[in-house]
């Protein structure tokens, strides 16, 4: 059987919203909720909140959840996660971004099965994608989209609209990327000890890393579609979801 786990990468000063992940949620902080909705599905033989904060740690901890201090800088999510489960004895990381306090169950176990379906470790990677249809989330560059092949493997990453639909005749879907990625452990440490490369750096993308390197990327379509907390207008809204 895999040893599976999630991390929830947290940073304490994003760019677009510093400090969000301890903004208030319906009691308690962002990042809390998030570590609470993870650890509620019951999926994971561990939960853990890996961060270059104190603060975050801190408080984390108040709520009686696992966390861990980065030792070192870090520059992307993988990378931070990679340095915490380095020494664990484990088979699958889910990392979980500290923003999405509405990650449910059902997306989390379809990728889980991803792996648990592949008895030649075919499949590096596991991550998902939902449907986009209004042209203004189709051209926004902070939307990463997606595009795949027959086996729904990922063959390209970017902020650009993806494909770019030329002929309108022909009906073709727009894929979102949702920032959630299971790992073979094995695929996260050779990540983490390889070179950003030149489409990483340009589209500041760093799941691109994998395709560049050959890795294998199975994107899971969901029709969930969360709300991930980048900016205050998100947190308003996430503030209303709560409510409802």
């Amino acid at each position: 059987m895999l040893k599976k786990i999630a991390v929830i990468p947290a940073r304490l000063e994003a760019q677009r919203f510093p400090k969000k992940l301890l903004q208030d949620l319906g009691g308690a902080p962002v990042i809390v909720r998030t570590y609470e909705a993870v650890l509620r599905t019951g999926l994971f033989d561990e939960v853990i909140v890996v961060t270059d904060s104190k603060d975050i740690y801190q408080t984390v901890r108040q709520y009686d959840g696992r966390a861990v201090m980065s030792i070192k800088d870090h520059d992307c999510g993988s990378n931070r996660i990679a340095e915490a489960v380095e020494d664990m004895e484990v088979d699958i990381v889910i990392n979980v971004q500290g923003d999405e306090p509405f990650t449910n169950r059902g997306d989390l176990e379809r990728l889980l099965e991803i792996f648990e379906n592949d008895p030649d470790a075919e499949i590096d990677l596991a991550s998902l994608m939902h449907t986009i249809k209004d042209e203004e989330d189709i051209q926004n560059p902070n939307n990463v989209k997606v595009i795949v092949d027959n086996k729904s493997n990922a063959l390209y990453f970017s902020r650009s609209p993806l494909p770019f639909h030329r002929d309108k005749n022909i009906e073709v879907k727009t894929y979102k990327h949702v920032g959630i990625y299971a790992f073979r452990k094995k695929a996260l440490m050779e990540f983490y000890k390889a070179d950003p490369t030149p489409l990483e750096l340009a589209e500041k993308i760093e799941c691109i890393r994998y395709l560049e390197y050959g890795k294998k990327i199975r994107m899971v379509e969901t029709s969930n579609h969360t709300i991930g907390i980048d900016t205050p207008t998100d947190l308003e809204e996430a503030r209303l979801l709560w409510k409802s």
